[in-house]
């Protein structure tokens, strides 16, 4: 690989395995898997997020040029938000340890607060085209709300609550319209249309730990079957995706997915209806396959040397 042409999109790399990780655990609890299997997926996502950070701070350090023009190119400024996410993933697989998970989840909840700022003020201060927009635009929206849902209950995770679902209301406002009245999303980015599933999904879990809800109300309904719309939307539209081009942008896959069964989990937990358990089950058998495709089209274009491509 081209070290000054790895991409920060590889973030979502760790972001896929810590949603993957995040899910097992849950899933774990229902069918009874080992606790070894557990530590296994958390383990190999921590892993590989070191790498890959590792990998980008020898880049800043080396290539500083590189890391600026991705820090302010109108769509890749998006992936940043990436890397806070995946530490605040990473926080919640490793509760357990109360160092790791508050220098985790502290830190990258101080490096996304900014980078949120940052995002934002480039959005307003650009003289950015509709065709720029993409559901990338998502990620640091989401990130806050991601705060919320794996975080403590508090006065300021209304903070966070109030910023992630006022803009996600927003760019999607302004990405569907683009979607529907002007240019077709270019190839590599079609599937960030996966990234749609994980506003309303994680939105969900966060209004109900910041309401202590015992119950499911109207609003979290609407967001659980918001984001169980969108899943049916792109299965719906499977064959967009059939003959795509590997790209990076296949990882965007995998978090969303995880997201839903989480959010399908959780509302099995408050319920306990059984169905709820069996979609959140089937949510994950297909997270663990995208996982699969995913990890091995990943693998094969590190080693035949594309994937840092520009």
């Amino acid at each position: 690989m081209k070290l000054q042409t790895f991409p920060i999109m590889f973030f979502a790399v760790t972001m896929g395995l810590g949603g993957l990780g995040l899910a097992y655990m849950r899933v774990a609890e229902a069918i009874g898997a080992p606790s070894w299997s557990v530590s296994a997926v958390k383990i190999v996502a921590s892993l590989v997020f070191a790498v890959i950070l590792l990998a980008y701070l020898a880049k800043w350090a080396r290539y500083p040029a590189e890391v600026a023009a991705e820090l302010n190119h109108v769509i890749k400024i998006n992936f940043f938000a990436a890397a806070p996410i995946s530490m605040i993933i990473l926080s919640a697989l490793w509760k357990s340890s109360p160092a790791l998970w508050g220098a985790l989840f502290y830190g990258g909840g101080a490096i996304l607060t900014a980078l949120t700022f940052y995002t934002i003020s480039f959005w307003i201060n650009r003289n950015l085209e509709i065709k720029h927009s993409n559901p990338a635009w998502f990620i640091p929206i989401v990130g806050n709300l991601i705060v919320v849902a794996l975080g403590e209950s508090g006065f300021w995770m209304w903070y966070y609550f109030a910023v992630g679902m006022f803009f996600y209301l927003i760019l999607f406002a302004i990405i569907f319209y683009r979607i529907l009245f002007h240019d077709q999303l270019a190839v590599k980015f079609m599937p960030t249309l996966f990234i749609m599933i994980a506003p309303p999904a994680i939105g969900f879990l966060g209004f109900l730990k910041l309401t202590g809800a015992n119950e499911l109300d109207a609003f979290s309904l609407c967001m659980l079957h918001l984001a169980t719309f969108f899943a049916l939307l792109v299965a719906f539209m499977y064959k967009n995706f059939m003959k795509l081009k590997f790209f990076l942008s296949w990882w965007a896959f995998t978090f969303p997915t995880a997201a839903l069964s989480l959010a399908w989990y959780r509302a099995y937990e408050i319920a306990g209806n059984t169905a709820f358990l069996n979609i959140a089950v089937l949510a994950f058998a297909v997270l663990c396959m995208m996982i699969v495709f995913v990890g091995y089209h990943t693998i094969k274009n590190m080693l035949n040397g594309s994937i840092c491509a520009e």
